[in-house]
């Protein structure tokens, strides 16, 4: 019961804090010498702190606001991508403290080899949210892949079948797919909408659908695998044994070409290259085309373009909407809003960390080792 009241009177406070003790009791429903042994647990767990004499009404002493509290408790989000390891600490408030990135080619890697350098990562950005005074409490992991029961079932681009992450640091670690983490990411530090359509544009192309702030994950948890949907029915062959898929038009490798990163693509772009403007429209279309699938069977009111697709979107839009707009037009009018993500490149790393803050908000006790 005790945990439980911790949840209570925590999430009242993440919800639509800061309030006083007795505001607290008045929106929790229990007793105010209740709410102030809660709140005294809280602080000494350093998940809330208590400042500023708040005066409500005109009679009696002024209450203490309490509030969320970035001073001690933090989270490791990590992430493994084709092209880069990466890590980020964010504090309970959910505000980035550190984030590191650094390049390099995963593709058909050894798994022992790039889980030995995110762990070298996490260890050195662990010690230094620690020596800021930071307690991290978890950890988080995307990757590019189906995850199944805590491990990666399948990562084709990285190469890797059935890869357990057990011991990658002295922290409980979750892992969960790189375009789910993305989607909760870009809720919690992005558009902060409860019902979207995340795209995912990386060398896979992935989809997280948010419905009331959270994820949609399927009977398997495979749901979002929108590089897969067939544009041209008799198109080239993808690596997935089928023939057409968006991916194969609108996928990172095909984006870019020769060229060695999206920085260079958008150079191009941006000096007026008729080859690199006939690439983003073609992907766009592509886009569209598949986009217009996943506007029929799941009704989002709005669509987030996020990954390799963010820094592209000035030159995606246009043939993206109008792809929508002329396939939606007869069914149902306005097709549904396009937008670009708010946390770029980051949304799954920021996704994976802020998934630890999520279970800290919906189980304080675990702070207390209730």
């Amino acid at each position: 019961m005790r945990a439980r009241n911790l949840a209570v009177v925590l999430a009242t406070i993440h919800r639509s804090g800061p309030h006083t003790r007795a505001e607290l009791a008045e929106r929790t429903g229990l007793t105010k010498t209740t709410v102030s042994s809660l709140v005294a647990d809280l602080i000494e767990a350093g998940a809330v702190s208590e400042s500023g004499a708040v005066q409500k009404g005109e009679r009696g002493r002024p209450g203490m606001a309490v509030s969320l509290s970035g001073h001690r408790v933090a989270a490791l989000g990590l992430e493994i991508n084709i092209d880069y390891l990466a890590a980020c600490v964010v504090d309970l408030t959910r505000t980035v403290r550190l984030r590191r990135t650094r390049p390099a080619d995963n593709r058909n890697s050894d798994p022992a080899a790039i889980l030995e350098g995110l762990r070298v990562l996490a260890k050195e950005i662990t010690a230094e949210a620690e020596a800021a005074g930071l307690r991290v409490i978890g950890a988080a992991l995307a990757v590019p892949g189906t995850v199944e029961g805590g491990m990666l079932r399948s990562a084709p681009h990285l190469g890797w079948r059935d890869v357990r992450v057990d011991g990658l640091v002295e922290l409980p670690v979750t892992i969960d797919n790189e375009a789910n983490l993305a989607a909760l990411g870009e809720l919690w530090f992005g558009s902060r909408e409860s019902d979207f359509l995340y795209v995912s544009g990386e060398i896979g192309i992935g989809a997280g659908l948010v419905v009331d702030g959270a994820v949609f994950r399927g009977t398997f948890g495979l749901a979002g695998e929108l590089g897969h949907v067939v544009v041209v029915p008799d198109g080239p062959a993808c690596r997935c044994g089928g023939r057409g898929c968006l991916e194969v038009y609108a996928g990172q490798d095909t984006l870019l070409g020769e060229l060695g990163s999206v920085g260079e693509l958008v150079t191009r772009l941006e000096s007026g290259d008729p080859g690199a403007a006939r690439t983003c429209e073609r992907a766009g279309h592509a886009l569209g085309v598949a986009l217009t699938s996943a506007v029929h069977l799941l009704d989002p009111g709005r669509i987030v373009l996020g990954g390799i697709y963010a820094p592209l979107y000035r030159w995606l839009e246009g043939p993206v909407s109008d792809g929508l707009g002329a396939r939606l037009a007869q069914m149902r009018g306005t097709p549904p809003a396009l937008v670009v993500s708010r946390t770029g490149p980051d949304a799954a790393v920021l996704g994976a960390a802020g998934s630890v803050i999520q279970s800290v908000i919906a189980d304080p006790a675990q702070l207390l080792g209730l």
